[in-house]
């Protein structure tokens, strides 16, 4: 979740030692839905935002549609932020927790609480100016993240010596929601497009990110396969030995980033209910939606503490949406061309194809989890 002061989005990848044909062809689907979106914006110079291109393809309609997408994703990454902040902090200091009139709260949940006491002032806050340039650390702590986790597998004695099962076939729809959850930077594209001093460019800026988003944390999906094998947790911080010095430095990058992230991901939300005309440039209500913005994230994060399966509800229901399909029907929409018969229109119907699949499938995988999770 990097460079984000309106929209959202950013990557993580699951993959093995290689990039597998799969892999390949949905890295292929991913950048030519961002194509396609370049394109739109191609055809109107208005075009500024992603929900701009909803609105001239589909006019209110369109725009609304693809903003309930995009704040609902921003709103589950808010949620999954609290969720790594219990996780990870917990690890660090088990066997926490306190009585709070007659119900005991547990470790996790009590640092959840802690975590939202603590960024509660920056979500405050109009300008984030300064958060944006701690954030933008992310790409450094993402590199230094990987680093570390090698470091413990390598020098600090866990070693690579699992890894033995190569495919679980009930785990498949999960993987590949937490897939598509890595490359949901679509919904950022436009706005990162607009920004460039030459927008032809925007094409090989498309392929650097997704290379080098692959390389990244395909090396880190590697690295705790081989690591840990089937005893991986959700997070790779939950299996590292706290003892040691290089492990505590990747549980530390891993709380640290979603503090300075988070009053960025929830600002876009916030600003949409705040340009509502009663309430616009109040002060105090501002304030107030904001805290009960992150009181509601608190709340989700409390109810449903499965980091992986949010993520995978993210990715295969928003995701799938902002990422493979509104981009392809948008375009369709706006570019009347492409609706006649040929290989581009074959392409993008199979891109449509294969992320309902996906997204149907991952959705009730994720949902039936965590709702199973939530029964037990």
């Amino acid at each position: 979740m990097e460079s984000q002061n309106q929209h959202l989005p950013q990557p993580q990848e699951p993959s093995k030692l290689g990039t597998t044909f799969s892999r390949t062809c949905f890295n292929g689907l991913n950048t030519l839905s961002g194509l396609l979106l370049q394109r739109c914006m191609d055809a109107n110079l208005h075009i500024k935002t992603y929900p701009d291109i909803g609105d001239v393809a589909f006019g209110q309609k369109g725009r609304i549609t693809i903003s309930i997408f995009m704040y609902l994703e921003l709103y589950f990454v808010a949620v999954e932020f609290l969720i790594l902040e219990g996780d990870n902090l917990n690890r660090l200091f088990p066997n926490m927790g306190f009585n709070m009139a007659g119900i005991k709260v547990g470790g996790r949940q009590c640092f959840v609480l802690l975590t939202a006491v603590v960024i509660l002032p920056t979500t405050w806050l109009k300008n984030l100016g300064l958060l944006a340039y701690v954030s933008a650390g992310g790409v450094l702590a993402s590199a230094v993240l990987v680093a570390c986790v090698f470091w413990v597998g390598a020098v600090d004695g866990v070693g690579f010596h699992e890894g033995d099962v190569l495919l679980n076939m009930r785990g498949l729809p999960t993987c590949i929601s937490l897939y598509l959850f890595c490359y949901c930077g679509h919904a950022v594209f436009p706005t990162l497009c607009n920004s460039m001093k030459d927008r032809s460019q925007f094409s090989k800026v498309l392929l650097v990110c997704f290379i080098t988003s692959t390389i990244t944390y395909g090396s880190m999906a590697a690295l705790g396969y081989l690591m840990f094998g089937q005893h991986l947790k959700s997070q790779i911080t939950l299996n590292l030995p706290t003892r040691k010095i290089s492990s505590r430095i990747a549980i530390y990058i891993t709380i640290i980033n979603p503090l300075t992230k988070y009053a960025i991901v929830i600002t876009p939300i916030a600003a949409a209910i705040e340009e509502a005309r009663p309430i616009r440039n109040s002060r105090v209500i501002s304030i107030l939606v904001r805290t009960l913005i992150v009181i509601s994230t608190v709340f989700v994060a409390l109810m449903v503490p499965f980091f992986s399966y949010v993520m995978a509800f993210i990715g295969s229901f928003l995701g799938v949406a902002v990422s493979v399909l509104l981009p392809c029907l948008f375009y369709l929409k706006i570019n009347v061309a492409a609706r006649r018969f040929g290989l581009e229109l074959v392409m993008i119907i199979g891109i449509l194809v294969i992320g309902s699949l996906v997204g149907v499938v991952g959705t009730y995988s994720s949902v039936k989890e965590i709702v199973n999770r939530i029964l037990d």
